[in-house]
């Protein structure tokens, strides 16, 4: 194999696929990245047995053939050139020759014939979305996935798609994120699917605001998406999520209008003394206004109160103040809604201008 290569055009390849290589692996070709030269362009592979992201780039290819090479190397090299400079690649047996001007590397490269491919994707459903659109759908959940939860189920995000509407849900138990996006899909029946933490991770990193077409394919097993230069394929988590809707609070009738930025900064202010473990932070909500308090085992206190819409009954309610902090973050409004029903009762928090968006917290002992 033997190719040259423009810096810039290589570099941009390599970001793209670097987020799936895992720093440390239990099998060493894991580490590497798979790149095959043929014709007028170079293909890459990245892949971690439950991820696989297949990328490519304009290249001059002298001799066509594979390689597995040093990924995060061979990305630090290019790094490290100037942004005109050419690079040269070439693979003979166990070694990999990279040269651009007076600069020479060499790395040890293992055979493309031992790359450990993902299984054959069945074909399943094909259908297209909106790229803009499932960007802000992730954007407006993802936050909300459990991490390493021994309910593997959680571990990810739920993607539920029928006719005439797309949904994500994301919850750790402790709260929940759901966001619905009303457009046409081209399919013949629901179909959902539980999508690992780590592709969503790199979904909200690859995709753009565009209006562009997306294409998934989605089978029992995987899902499959494919944009402009990019096939992106993922193993999906085999379990049933949660019954989520039933933790979505109907009957609230105590509801504080409020300025989002305004209480965001109040809630930081707020969360620099509350308890490291736990983060609560107490509300309490009279004629108006808003006080909100937190402690710790220092027995250090912090108070701040604000001027809102509220005129129900007086209550008093706990919080983890982070779960809070990433609802409000992941709102664009200026302004939102918290709706309550009593104070051992979860909240629902929606911003003003998107009621197709909800997030619940579920209530804090303080």
């Amino acid at each position: 194999m033997q190719f040259s290569v423009q810096r810039k055009d290589l570099l941009t390849a390599l970001q793209t696929v670097i987020g799936v290589v895992e720093r440390r692996q239990t099998m060493p070709i894991l580490s590497n990245i798979l790149i095959k030269a043929e014709n007028e362009r170079i293909i890459l592979t990245a892949t971690d047995l439950e991820l696989e992201l297949v990328t490519e780039c304009p290249a001059v290819t002298t001799t066509p053939g594979s390689a597995a090479v040093p990924a995060r190397k061979l990305l630090d090299i290019c790094r490290g050139l100037p942004d005109d400079a050419e690079i040269q690649l070439s693979q003979d047996q166990q070694q990999t020759r990279v040269q651009s001007g007076r600069s020479r590397f060499t790395l040890a490269t293992l055979s493309a014939q031992d790359w450990p491919y993902l299984d054959e994707v069945e074909e399943g459903q094909r259908f297209s979305l909106p790229e803009g659109t499932f960007k802000q759908l992730l954007d407006r959940t993802h936050f909300a996935m459990a991490h390493q939860d021994v309910r593997y189920y959680l571990n990810g995000l739920l993607l539920a798609l029928r006719s005439d509407r797309a949904r994500c849900v994301a919850t750790d138990g402790h709260r929940l994120a759901l966001s619905d996006a009303m457009i046409d899909i081209d399919l013949a029946e629901p179909v959902q699917a539980i999508v690992p933490r780590k592709a969503i991770t790199e979904l909200v990193r690859l995709l753009d605001q565009s209006d562009a077409e997306i294409t998934l394919q989605m089978s029992g097993k995987h899902l499959r998406l494919q944009l402009p230069g990019l096939v992106f394929t993922t193993k999906l988590i085999d379990g049933r999520f949660p019954d989520y809707e039933r933790v979505i609070p109907e009957a609230a009738d105590k509801h504080m209008h409020a300025d989002r930025d305004m209480i965001r900064q109040a809630l930081s202010r707020t969360a620099i003394l509350s308890n490291e473990k736990f983060g609560g932070v107490r509300l309490a909500l009279s004629d108006h206004t808003l006080r909100l308090q937190a402690q710790n085992v220092e027995r250090e206190e912090a108070e701040d109160e604000l001027q809102v819409s509220y005129d129900s009954d007086p209550i008093e309610i706990g919080f983890n103040v982070n779960y809070l902090l990433e609802a409000l973050g992941a709102m664009s409004a200026s302004e939102f809604t918290l709706s309550l029903s009593g104070p051992d009762s979860s909240g629902l928090l929606q911003a003003t201008d998107d009621p197709a968006t909800r997030y619940v917290v579920m209530p804090m002992r303080l």
